[in-house]
């Protein structure tokens, strides 16, 4: 089950957040993981919380205010590849809700099942 973290730097109506997980479980989804594996948060932080470069490393144009963090903790094992496809369609996916992608920022995180325990200290697959 990945477990997703979107953190945003602005107040955000609840519609709009609904609109990016849901195109990050699509895009999750596409890349192979089951319809049923979700587990999303939202953290809106105030602007004195968020310390960012406006163009690190090698942005088109600077952050703003409409930044978003994308965080994916999911098992380890996954290719290039996958996390290629699943970056390009997640792109487009919010690219066609009128977000500009060179304001999201995506960090893929690997864990191994053993570190792992969705409810009552049972360990999936170990």
């Amino acid at each position: 089950m990945p477990l997703v973290t979107l953190t945003l730097r602005q107040r955000r109506p609840a519609v709009y957040k609904a609109a990016v997980l849901d195109a990050i479980h699509a895009a999750l989804v596409q890349s192979g993981v089951p319809e049923t594996d979700r587990f999303q948060r939202v953290f809106t932080l105030d602007p004195a919380d968020v310390h960012m470069d406006p163009t690190y490393p090698d942005l088109a144009r600077p952050r703003t205010a409409d930044a978003l963090l994308i965080e994916i903790l999911w098992s380890v094992g996954r290719s290039v590849k996958v996390k290629r496809a699943l970056l390009a369609d997640l792109m487009q996916r919010l690219s066609g809700l009128g977000i500009d992608t060179e304001q999201v920022m995506v960090v893929l995180q690997e864990t191994a099942w053993e570190n792992w325990s969705f409810g009552g200290g049972r360990q999936l697959h170990v």
